[in-house]
């Protein structure tokens, strides 16, 4: 087992973070031991975090001290990772959907680094007052003005990185998705400065993770 970014690990050719709480599964993941530590295994089908280390990230921006501002949480797959790596920090996981958001409640009751907050990522003044700092903003949502969203809550929280997984499907079903990346990173390059840019095919299609 070799840590190849903090709180990241390779065995092979999958990725594990340390389990936080051990002999618990969140999504039904392989659980690993080794010595007196306890593995889960990270999959990149299910996280698209994941996708882009096993596609080649060069700087992973997270670290156990991070404070992370987490749009579209969902019901926490992802999140429960950052949780493994995010010992002494504190993972604001922002979700409008009801449904999803009663699983990462129940989540959060177990992960005391996470904190459940019901709400639109398009109104981050409703939030602002609950979200203390953050280190790190990551955004998975797949609406239309995913871009104007990050950039919105990027200017409000002012964070020293910025990750957003973009769905080109959802931005515009006309143009190749490769036009939509394209489209995306100039957007994005009138604010901020791109760090990586990585496709996460064959782990999600039609997918970029931009990093800034």
């Amino acid at each position: 087992m070799k840590e190849i970014f903090d709180g990241v690990y390779k065995d092979g050719n999958r990725i594990f973070t340390e389990n936080l709480i051990p002999g618990k599964k969140v999504y039904n993941e392989r659980l690993l031991r080794k010595g007196n530590k306890e593995y889960r295994s990270w999959n990149p089908y299910r996280s698209k975090m994941a996708a882009a280390i096993l596609k080649g990230l060069k700087k992973f921006p997270i670290n156990r001290k991070s404070n992370i501002l987490y749009l579209g949480v969902a019901s926490g797959t992802t999140a429960s990772h950052f949780s493994d790596i995010v010992r002494e920090g504190m993972i604001y996981g922002i979700e409008v959907a009801f449904r999803p958001m009663k699983n990462f409640i129940k989540l959060c009751q177990e992960r005391k680094n996470m904190l459940p907050i019901l709400a639109d990522a398009n109104k981050p003044e409703r939030y602002e007052a609950i979200v203390e700092s953050v280190d790190v903003l990551y955004q998975d949502i797949a609406q239309k003005n995913q871009v104007e969203i990050f950039i919105k809550n990027m200017e409000r929280f002012e964070p020293k990185h910025g990750i957003i997984m973009v769905k080109a499907r959802s931005i515009d079903i006309s143009m190749k998705p490769n036009q939509v990346f394209e489209k995306v990173k100039q957007e994005i390059k009138k604010h901020y400065e791109i760090e990586e840019a990585i496709k996460l095919a064959p782990y999600a299609k039609d997918h970029i993770a931009i990093f800034v």
